[in-house]
């Protein structure tokens, strides 16, 4: 059996854990929970809830930009602050697509750094994940997640189906633009997993996969036969880092990853199968090659055919900060110091958030056509 490799490379460097690291580290997270709360009551609540009761289209437009000039923060966080050098490889990825991005899950903030591609393509307030339901129960974070319509899973089929068809339904109108994200591993890479994997392909007759874990094919099975007609292509993303594989501490503190290496395979979908089977296989064949590839990476300490998709240009990075944090002090004086409807108006809608997110909740448009089935939700 083979043995199981991280997907990253090792280093001897050190990176502790300074006072400054840390105040810094804990002064962003509360800036970012703040403008997040501000944001979502006084700003998402109209766009995602009053106007969808108009038109879910121009609903999804003004969230997605909304919640854009937010989730913006995060790569100014990773890049500007913490100093994480981002680099891309493989094929150019044109702006402007509606695409189905797969990536391999190392681990539980992989998915952060696919927000650096979006903004990057202009595309962060567009990018919606299909993650697991746990994490819509955080506080603030999760009524974000549920504005911006991701896809909760529980990572049992007979229990996901219904609600990934009903959703995949909803996106099915060209005129939104789409960035769906899937980690077809169904969780983050462990050693321990890994072994699980392995065992399991050796029972089954599948490849023994040592940087990745076996992926499932069924949401992605389901992804193509909902979307394919919509779709421009499918991103097939792998990740690698230096020097040490980030948890979310890591992340909010500064200590690491040093560099995160993303590899982009553009395919079109004349590419993939049709068939349930063929798809299968396809996304085998293709874990296969992610394997090989992250199995280089660990070896060479890089990707092969660097793209330059450029650094983040400072300047706008620090406006649209300075724009964020501007209006969410705004907001928080008016909650705090201003009339008591303010007040009223906040917990209200600090309620209902909470109470659609539980219950997965969205409001449908007041003249709902029983012709475009596809757009509601």
């Amino acid at each position: 059996m083979e043995s199981c490799n991280p997907s990253t490379l090792a280093d001897e460097r050190e990176h502790p854990l300074s006072m400054q690291k840390a105040v810094r580290g804990a002064l962003c997270l509360l800036v970012l929970l703040l403008t997040a709360s501000m944001m979502l009551v006084y700003f998402g609540f109209v766009t995602a809830v009053l106007l969808r009761l108009f038109s879910i289209h121009y609903s999804r437009r003004a969230t997605s930009f909304l919640f854009g000039i937010w989730l913006a923060l995060w790569p100014t966080f990773f890049e500007k602050i913490n100093k994480t050098k981002l680099i891309f490889s493989g094929d150019y990825v044109p702006a402007g697509e509606r695409v189905l991005l797969i990536a391999n899950h190392r681990t539980e903030v992989d998915w952060m750094y696919l927000w650096d591609l979006a903004l990057r393509k202009a595309r962060i307030g567009y990018i919606r994940y299909i993650l697991k339901s746990s994490l819509m129960k955080l506080p603030v974070l999760g009524w974000a997640f549920h504005n911006l319509e991701f896809i909760p899973v529980e990572r049992k089929w007979e229990v996901d189906e219904s609600i990934m068809h009903k959703m995949l339904l909803s996106f099915k109108d060209t005129r939104d633009p789409l960035w769906l994200v899937l980690f077809p591993e169904g969780t983050d890479y462990t050693e321990q997993k890994c072994i699980k994997s392995q065992k399991y392909a050796s029972e089954n007759g599948l490849p023994l996969l040592k940087n990745v874990l076996l992926p499932k094919t069924k949401g992605f099975e389901a992804c193509l036969r909902e979307l394919r007609a919509s779709l421009d292509a499918v991103y097939d993303l792998t990740i690698g880092y230096k020097f040490r594989c980030p948890t979310y501490l890591d992340n909010v503190f500064g200590i690491n990853p040093s560099e995160v290496h993303i590899h982009v395979r553009r395919i079109t979908l004349d590419e993939i199968p049709k068939s349930e089977r063929e798809i299968s296989s396809w996304l085998m064949d293709t874990y296969q090659l992610k394997d090989e590839l992250l199995s280089d990476f660990i070896s060479r300490g890089h990707f092969p055919h660097p793209c330059a998709e450029g650094e983040l240009p400072t300047v706008k990075c620090l406006a649209n900060a300075t724009l964020v944090i501007t209006l969410s002090c705004i907001c928080l004086y008016l909650t705090i110091f201003s009339f008591v409807w303010f007040k009223i108006y906040f917990s209200l809608v600090c309620a209902y958030l909470a109470a659609a997110t539980a219950f997965n909740f969205r409001p449908r448009p007041i003249l709902y056509s029983a012709k475009a089935p596809a757009t509601a939700n």
